[in-house]
């Protein structure tokens, strides 16, 4: 059960979510961080700011409990007690409750956090100050999973955060209804989003990939899934230490470890 905090940390956020709006990131928290749910002594998630519906929730839970390990157990966490409350009758399935908290974690010490579309309506100043908060009150070894998405979750930008700070930042797009990876700038997270700007390395890694999927237009009648194959072929190619495996550029994501594209001064604020 979830320790109360006499004050949670944080701000209420917007609420909006909509089912299967965490699909692709639940997925990947699913092949990413599975193995660290398996060796935990207690396979404890937070859900950090799930909105004004606990859909996303519920969704994580089943996810997790299906590909990661059985006994998994989810808090949903939220500041607003109406949401809480809200949320009370969702609770059905074994392993999923719900609590009211923000940063601290209302005490909890979690195995792996997710906190998706909270950061957004922050400073970029504030950014560190919460990751750190967040990493410090969570078990050993854990994992946090912070992020952005758009209301249908067909574009996103996630960073995954150990103890040591953040370890790498993960682009993913529904390639069927993807125009231009240039729409991916739209959705970088929180400490990235300002930082699309000639000079930043993150800059230089939107508008290369946008040129080598301008430049692989030629293979755009095969289909959009080869069209992003060979835009990120073309990336490695020029030197870009794209981590993950093919299997995940063929689900439109593309990972690349933080220091690479770390933005290159303090931010503002």
């Amino acid at each position: 059960m979830a320790t109360r905090a006499s004050r949670p940390l944080g701000v209420v956020t917007r609420g909006t979510t909509n089912p299967n709006r965490l699909r692709r990131v639940d997925n990947w928290i699913v092949d990413t961080c599975a193995d660290a749910l398996r060796s935990a002594p207690d396979p404890l998630v937070v859900d950090l700011g799930y909105g004004a519906t606990p859909v996303t929730a519920v969704e994580l839970r089943a996810r997790l409990a299906a590909g990661a390990r059985p006994d998994v157990r989810v808090v949903g966490l939220e500041i607003d007690p109406v949401r809480v409350a809200t949320a009370q009758p969702a609770a059905d399935p074994p392993g999923l409750t719900f609590a009211r908290g923000g940063f601290e974690l209302a005490g909890l010490r979690p195995t792996l956090v997710r906190a998706f579309n909270v950061l957004r309506q922050y400073d970029e100043s504030e950014v560190a100050d919460a990751w750190a908060t967040i990493t410090g009150r969570m078990a050993p070894g854990g994992l946090l999973v912070e992020g952005t998405c758009d209301e249908l979750g067909r574009l996103g930008g996630w960073v995954l955060l150990d103890a040591d700070g953040p370890r790498s930042l993960t682009l993913s797009a529904r390639l069927a209804t993807l125009d231009s990876p240039a729409e991916l700038a739209e959705r970088l997270p929180k400490a990235l989003i300002h930082r699309n700007v000639p000079g930043e390395p993150v800059h230089d890694l939107i508008r290369a990939l946008d040129d080598a999927w301008r430049a692989a237009a030629g293979y755009a009648p095969f289909g959009p899934r080869q069209r992003w194959l060979h835009a990120i072929a073309a990336l490695r190619s020029q030197g870009w230490p794209i981590q993950n495996r093919p299997r995940h550029w063929r689900l439109g994501q593309l990972t690349i470890p933080w220091s690479t594209i770390a933005p290159t001064h303090p931010p503002s604020g």
